[in-house]
């Protein structure tokens, strides 16, 4: 993809402040939007007061501090990202669990990369592409062009694609077919009619059925992938082994329990990590008593 006039000021700009310093920039104005946004971190402190109860306030005030330095950083990273080579990945990023996904893409039948908004998501698009190959990734487009152009840039530089949510489907098959990765993020609210109500955190939490659905439809193998931020500033990204896939015969049911399976990985994960995942936002929104039309 070109690159705008627009986004490639934002990239020389940005790109001419030292990582490290940009880092810390981008961590001070975090924690100013912190103290500064009452509705966002009030909701990440009741998300997390509900999913650790036995918490005490400070412990959940730091991680939600936390979480909002981890959204710092992966912003200062972002304009990292374009600069990114085969060459030089490793100063950044070290593997857990590459055998994983190529034992998955043996098979031939496509692969389905299970993730979430965890640690620095947005490196990991470019941090599979370069030791195996590009990642197709569905994302909602964004309402800001700017943003939109910017954002789109960065995630494709390494030779991924992204596939809008609302006509991705077909894409999606093609891609599966040709034994590509599909990457999907499945921690995000959904309406009543975009997805099932599974276990998250001991509250009912209204899921995307996708992913269960096409690993049912085509056989792809579902692996996890998360990138893990350490103390060193650098990050592993652990790619775990093939989920085992709920295959009885009963479609509602299997689509019901694979869900909640890859639910449960996601969870486990986040609870090893709490402060690098998105509590700021709305997971529990919709809600089991709503009507349909009051969840969108």
């Amino acid at each position: 993809m070109k690159k705008t006039i627009t986004t490639r000021a934002l990239l020389a700009i940005f790109g001419s402040i030292p990582l490290a310093v940009r880092r810390e920039i981008f961590k001070a104005i975090s924690l100013i939007i912190y103290h500064f946004s009452p509705a966002r971190r009030r909701i990440a402190i009741d998300n997390l007061r509900r999913a650790y109860p036995e918490k005490s306030a400070p412990a959940l005030i730091k991680i939600t501090k936390g979480v909002y330095r981890n959204i710092g950083i992966v912003a200062a990273e972002f304009f990292q990202i374009p600069s990114l080579t085969r060459k030089n990945i490793h100063k950044f990023v070290e593997y857990e669990g590459l055998e994983n996904y190529r034992n998955a893409l043996a098979k031939k039948k496509g692969v389905l990369l299970l993730s979430a908004h965890f640690g620095n998501w947005e490196l990991a698009i470019t941090a599979l592409a370069f030791p195996e190959q590009p990642v197709n990734f569905i994302y909602r487009p964004l309402d800001s062009p700017v943003l939109e152009d910017l954002v789109t840039y960065v995630r494709t530089c390494a030779g991924s694609k992204h596939l809008p949510k609302d006509r991705a489907m077909m894409q999606i098959f093609r891609s599966i077919k040709k034994n590509e990765m599909v990457g999907i993020l499945i921690d995000q609210n959904m309406t009543r009619n975009e997805g099932l109500f599974v276990d998250f955190f001991g509250r009912p939490s209204c899921t995307s059925n996708g992913p269960a659905l096409l690993a049912l439809h085509t056989g792809a193998p579902v692996i996890p992938a998360f990138m893990v931020r350490m103390q060193n500033c650098k990050y592993r990204f652990v790619i775990g082994k093939e989920v085992e896939l709920i295959n009885t015969g009963n479609l509602e049911a299997d689509i019901f329990t694979n869900t909640q399976n890859f639910t449960r990985i996601i969870e486990d994960f986040i609870r090893r990590y709490p402060d690098q995942w998105l509590w700021i936002h709305q997971r529990w929104r919709t809600k089991l008593h709503q009507p349909a039309a009051e969840t969108t």
